[in-house]
């Protein structure tokens, strides 16, 4: 898990995306994005980092509660450079598996799941909607 900023004094950023979802997302074709979460990866804001020894501790996943409704949403990106820096800076790289899983295991609290939210071409779309994807 790491920042999403650069490495160390090379000057190289971290490779935290999924290029196939970030041209999905700017097409906003529906099954390219479906295609793009069963096969490659989605990076996910974390509010704390998983304990780099631990490979089960994946950290504690980041969402955001709408103070006005209490909805609860799940943001994802298809790339870390798209992730607002009002945000917790610790980022994962999550793969399909676990995003249905999570999804799985909270969806019955989250009420919207948004994909690059901030742009440049975001989307969004039910819990249920993303398992069914991640399940065609």
């Amino acid at each position: 898990m790491a920042s999403g900023k650069k490495k160390g004094g090379k000057g190289a950023p971290l490779d935290f995306r999924n290029t196939a979802l970030t041209d999905a997302l700017q097409t906003q074709d529906m099954a390219a994005v479906a295609f793009a979460l069963r096969h490659g990866p989605t990076v996910v804001p974390l509010m704390q980092q998983g304990d780099r020894d631990n490979p089960l501790d994946s950290g504690e996943v980041w969402t955001y509660r709408d103070p006005r409704t209490g909805d609860v949403a799940l943001l994802l990106f298809s790339d870390a450079l798209h992730k607002p820096e009002t945000l917790p800076p610790a980022v994962a790289l999550q793969g399909p598996a676990w995003l249905k899983a999570f999804l799985s295991a909270h969806g019955d609290q989250i009420t919207t799941v948004f994909f690059d939210i901030a742009g440049p071409h975001p989307m969004q779309a039910t819990p249920a909607d993303v398992i069914a994807a991640l399940e065609t």
